[in-house]
């Protein structure tokens, strides 16, 4: 399902290189191509269709059944992915990492110090799904970030306070949690909540929830819920999230972050 706009970033689009998993197409199922291909048209409106009037737990049911049917992506398929989803908007040729917020050459993922690589916004030793096709390889939680900066957060939960990080400036951390600067807090929340509405224990992976503690370890669960809420009213959706969301949606998985569509449907929710 493609929801039409006017896209500038169109022949980075068709540029891009990707491998996804083949699988068997069905009602409910996860759709896959051998490609980056376009859904048919499809208002927002109507994606969503299911879903409108609903709060709470039947809200959450419903749109987990929306969003579930995808493409999945693998995690080789995810560099470049990364590399069209994350793109700087003023050079073509970098991509913006997420908690460090500086605009860095496409070339330079790998596994160096000041490489890039991706970041498990969702820490995927929190379910321990580790880098499986699926949660592991979803692209709603999956962003470039500098190295040293990914290795210290860690798998942290989110959470307000801390010292100063290196190579992210306005992000902070302490020995259990991470926060993110100004400009991607309702990103992260975004992205978190996803994840426990897409991944809820029915694809063979665990469910997963977000709760109002930190140091969750491996436990599928990630917080701190009621800051996650915060950031979420204090961040709304930007451009560059927004166009993350449509270029998701039209070229690789084939579905949508709800909470970017409707980031008031976080509060009816929880």
């Amino acid at each position: 399902m493609r929801i039409s706009r006017t896209a500038p970033w169109a022949g980075a689009l068709a540029a891009a290189a990707l491998f996804v998993i083949p699988a068997t197409a069905s009602a409910g199922q996860d759709r896959t191509a051998a490609a980056p291909t376009a859904a048919p048209s499809v208002s927002v409106a109507d994606y969503y269709a299911p879903a409108q009037g609903k709060t709470g737990a039947a809200l959450k049911t419903a749109l987990h059944d929306i969003i579930k049917t995808q493409s999945k992506v693998t995690y080789d398929g995810v560099w470049n992915a990364l590399k069209v989803t994350d793109q700087d908007p003023a050079n073509p040729n970098n991509v913006i990492l997420v908690y460090s917020g500086r605009s860095q050459s496409k070339s330079t993922n790998g596994g160096g110090a000041n490489d890039w690589n991706r970041e498990h916004v969702w820490a995927k030793s929190h379910g321990d799904f580790g880098t499986a096709t699926g949660p592991g390889t979803d692209l709603h939680h999956l962003r470039p970030e500098d190295v040293s900066v990914n290795s210290t957060r860690g798998n942290k939960d989110f959470d307000m306070g801390g010292s100063p990080v290196a190579e992210a400036p306005g992000s902070r951390t302490d020995a259990d949690s991470f926060e993110p600067r100004d400009a991607v807090k309702g990103d992260v929340a975004r992205m978190l909540l996803y994840m426990a509405v897409r991944y809820d224990g029915g694809d063979g992976f665990a469910d997963l929830e977000p709760n109002d503690k930190v140091d969750n370890g491996s436990a599928p669960a990630i917080g701190r819920l009621s800051v996650l809420k915060q950031w979420n009213l204090q961040d709304p959706p930007d451009a560059f999230e927004q166009r993350r969301n449509q270029v998701i949606y039209d070229t690789y998985q084939h579905n949508r972050n709800p909470f970017i569509d409707h980031p008031e449907w976080v509060n009816s929710i929880w």
